[in-house]
């Protein structure tokens, strides 16, 4: 038979209650016998003496194992109603009260057994006040135990918010960082067939190399792009290649010069390529004015450089992606920025290269 969900967090707590039963069971013995030598230290130097303090050890083992009990059922059961997080006041002074009260009337009731066993007192003559009073030295236990309980109670909670706010937030940059990932074969594959469309009318040889070079390059992209972490010497061979398809198309109007002997350390997939791309949609590229590109390595970052000479209007489709793409990929991988500069003649990138974290 299924349990309704209002049972189940009963029967969990009595679960756990049943399984912690032995660890509980011999803390209490344990508390129960530092309080013997406390108040009686020789009493356990001689048969007589242990038998003499026997019905106060029972006594006291028994206070401890109500209180500790008690707290712990007082914690399970609010830990399934209140949050400690979202109600920290709340959740305390119900758990104060409860507790406290639990304590006063299980006390009264061991004290009041207690007596009566012992011949002190007979039901015919209580001394109710007497009672009351004596109960409320337990309530020093209780308070120690809703301490220890409340502490652990707390810390736990507070850890399993913790955990799950991490998993959440690990989840949700995942989910942003794919997405950004799922931006660029498309974007790549957009801009490509756009470009061949313009060359195929103009001449058919180039058009063909154009698309040997393409399909060449377009492997590439369909490798790394579930990929959170290229090699560098991987993203500048592919960066070179990319220049080399887009000189079938300018010719001399596009020059380039790639000046990186170190190629340790490691780039966003296709970030080299969007960079590239940007200068290349964004500036003039004629045989009077062709377009520089100068890429080079100096300490930890990787330096694209291209000449200014913006166009004045936009002959081509933006798919919106471009360097904004790049700075968010390496916001949520590595906390770094890229860095942009304009000069009046000179358009830079700056990309910082990252490194494998073990």
């Amino acid at each position: 038979m299924q349990m309704s969900n209002s049972e189940e967090p009963i029967y969990k707590m009595r679960i756990s209650i049943w399984n912690t039963f032995p660890k509980f069971l011999l803390i209490s013995l344990g508390i129960a016998l530092v309080v013997m030598l406390f108040f009686c230290p020789s009493c356990f130097l001689s048969w007589e003496g242990i038998k003499m303090i026997f019905p106060d050890f029972l006594y006291s083992l028994a206070i401890t194992m109500a209180m500790s009990f008690g707290g712990n059922v007082v914690e399970n059961y609010f830990n399934n109603r209140i949050s400690w997080i979202e109600h920290p006041m709340k959740r305390l002074i119900v758990t104060l009260v409860s507790y406290l009260t639990y304590a006063f009337l299980v006390s009264f009731i061991i004290v009041l057994f207690y007596a009566w066993v012992s011949g002190l007192i007979s039901f015919d003559n209580i001394p109710w006040v007497n009672i009351a009073s004596n109960a409320t030295l337990p309530m020093y236990i209780a308070l120690g135990f809703m301490a220890l309980f409340t502490t652990r109670s707390w810390l736990l909670e507070w850890r399993k918010s913790a955990l799950e706010a991490e998993i959440l937030r690990n989840e949700k940059l995942s989910s942003q960082y794919q997405s950004l990932r799922d931006q660029l074969n498309p974007h790549f594959l957009f801009n490509s067939l756009n470009a061949l469309s313009g060359l195929v009318y103009e001449d058919a040889d180039r058009s063909a190399a154009f698309i040997q070079k393409l399909s060449k390059i377009y492997r590439y992209v369909l490798e790394v792009q579930e990929e959170e972490l290229v090699d560098l010497t991987m993203e500048i061979s592919f960066a070179r290649n990319y220049l080399e398809l887009q000189k079938i198309r300018f010719e001399e109007s596009l020059q380039f010069n790639i000046e990186i002997d170190d190629q340790d350390g490691f780039l966003p997939p296709l970030s080299l390529q969007l960079v590239l791309e940007n200068a290349i949609k964004h500036n003039i590229l004629s045989e009077a004015d062709p377009l520089f590109i100068h890429m080079y390595r100096k300490d930890n970052d990787l330096w694209v450089s291209n000449t200014f000479q913006p166009k004045l209007s936009q002959t081509e489709p933006s798919t919106g992606v471009g360097l904004s793409n790049i700075k968010m990929r390496y916001q949520l991988i590595s906390k770094m920025d890229i860095e942009v500069i304009q000069t009046e003649d000179e358009f830079i990138v700056r990309l910082p290269i990252l490194e494998l974290s073990t």
